[in-house]
């Protein structure tokens, strides 16, 4: 079997953990797409399987509205604020999967959390969750990394992604995740499909 195909499957189809993850990490979004997560955010929580939504703590920045809009926007859909907690990263001029993944890879450490989630709209979690188990690999390997795709929304509809840049419909941002993919990999960036594979096969023997 297709390694990449294979890892699709299971990042989407994940399993879920015994035990309540210390946290969910919403992978930062635009307008256009932040109900996919939100919806996913909502599920989680309402499922116990995560103690707190975990967002980003900065202002607006690469498309992604900011903190206090988000905080705002899951109060409304019910999230307790006791059960939402800001993830602080070091000064930068923008935002991309990478840098959040680090981010949020050095605060789990930092907090000694042994389990999360993270949550990115389906067409783009397949890579959300590699570059976290890529980071994970390099500086907290012990993390039990957890997969969760946010809700489906209509794959016609043209939305904005990618730092505010990107204008497509989302079922081709499926074909520009992949190629994204590849790109990262050939650079170094980003672990190979069986190198996620393989962390995925050790974290299951953990339960």
């Amino acid at each position: 079997m297709n390694d990449t195909i294979e890892l699709l499957v299971r990042t989407l189809c994940d399993l879920r953990p015994m035990n309540p993850t210390n946290g969910a990490y919403l992978y930062c979004q635009t307008r256009s797409n932040q109900q996919s997560i939100f919806k996913a955010a909502q599920s989680l929580l309402n499922n116990s399987l995560t103690y707190k939504i975990l967002i980003l703590n900065t202002k607006a920045k690469s498309g992604y509205p900011g903190f206090t809009e988000w905080k705002q926007q899951l109060e409304q859909l019910g999230i307790p604020e006791k059960k939402i907690e800001g993830v602080i990263i070091n000064k930068t001029t923008m935002l991309n999967t990478l840098i959040e993944s680090e981010g949020i890879i050095r605060f789990a450490k930092q907090h000694s959390y042994n389990s999360v989630f993270v949550v990115a709209p389906p067409f783009q979690q397949l890579r959300a969750f590699m570059t976290a188990v890529t980071v994970a690999l390099r500086e907290y390997p012990e993390l039990l990394i957890y997969s969760y795709p946010g809700a489906a929304m209509s794959w016609q509809e043209e939305v904005v992604h990618s730092q505010g840049t990107l204008k497509a419909k989302r079922r081709d941002l499926i074909q520009e995740e992949l190629e994204r993919i590849d790109k990262y990999h050939s650079k170094g960036n980003l672990a190979s499909p069986e190198q996620v594979l393989s962390y995925l096969n050790k974290r299951n023997t953990a339960f």
